[in-house]
């Protein structure tokens, strides 16, 4: 086989009922010049026997390994991958048909381009559109803007080769977050540019996501830390202040119905900055009431359990 022009990297873990869709939505492609690298992360449930029938289609490899994490599994599709151009697609996600196209024509067309990624559209477990209206993405040198928001959805990114070659891979020290880490390093030397259309299907709602998003968020702070502190990244002042009480901000709101507590000291540290002084109180506030109300309740019912 010659060298293809696009390598998709889909590391895999127990969604072989979603592989399927996210399998035949890259054989769907108006641009044929693929290959996919998919590499199972150690999953216990059909996902082999899913995969299984694709492997007819030359343009597919699969790699099974033992659990390595999903910056390692990622990273060893990348290794095993030739394209000049590096898609990722998620195992439990979908692609519009022209998504490759028009993204390979970009990338072309704007050789200081390192990273290309387009908007998305929300769906379920089910495969229901969730009526999501995407914002219109940032481009350009985005450093700034990204710091304060990861606004590229990963089942969208499509990466220039020379990117992963200058600032490296996915840091196998993470297992969640691990694309912020990647885009802060990429922004940093690349333009990003977006493509202002709907080319992915998103899928969320399945697994705890409110778990999982109170520890990618308390994850992007140290990400933070590490790119300010010790990578030297610059970012101006202002961004970096806003950026720390924004994602203290959004843990405090994740967490202030389970761990009001823990939530309130997030609102704390947001307290910090001006720009998000008010929104910070009225979370503090808030979760001190939510935090009252149950010690109120537990004394109550002890008591209760007492007198009886």
């Amino acid at each position: 086989m010659k060298t293809p022009a696009v390598s998709v990297v889909m590391a895999a873990k127990n969604y072989a009922s979603f592989l399927p869709e996210a399998i035949e939505s890259l054989r769907a492609q108006t641009f044929a010049d693929w290959e996919l690298v998919i590499v199972d992360d150690g999953s216990i449930d059909a996902t082999p026997a899913v995969v299984r029938p694709y492997l007819a289609d030359p343009r597919i490899r699969y790699f099974r390994s033992d659990v390595l994490g999903q910056s390692r599994a990622k990273n060893l599709g990348i290794g095993f991958s030739c394209g000049e151009f590096i898609a990722f697609l998620d195992a439990d996600d979908a692609w519009f048909p022209t998504k490759l196209a028009e993204q390979v024509e970009l990338l072309r067309s704007h050789p200081a381009v390192g990273v290309t990624y387009t908007q998305r559209e929300l769906i379920d477990e089910t495969g229901k559109n969730l009526g999501f209206r995407t914002e219109t993405l940032p481009g350009g040198w985005v450093l700034p803007q990204i710091f304060l928001q990861n606004f590229v959805c990963f089942s969208s990114a499509m990466v220039r080769r020379e990117v992963f070659d200058s600032v490296g891979v996915f840091d196998p020290a993470l297992d969640l977050s691990i694309d912020y880490d990647l885009w802060l390093r990429a922004a940093a030397h690349f333009e990003f540019r977006p493509i202002q259309k709907v080319l992915v299907k998103y899928r969320t709602g399945h697994g705890n996501l409110s778990k999982k998003l109170a520890d990618r968020v308390a994850t992007a702070i140290g990400i933070m830390n590490r790119a300010v502190c010790r990578r030297r990244i610059d970012v101006p002042k202002r961004i970096v202040a806003e950026g720390y009480a924004s994602t203290c901000q959004t843990l405090g709101y994740v967490l202030r119905g389970s761990e009001p507590m823990t939530a309130a000291r997030c609102y704390w540290r947001a307290l910090m900055w001006p720009s998000r002084r008010t929104i910070a109180l009225k979370g503090l506030i808030r979760c001190t009431r939510i935090g009252l109300g149950r010690r109120r309740a537990i004394g109550s019912a002890e008591n209760a359990s007492a007198n009886g």
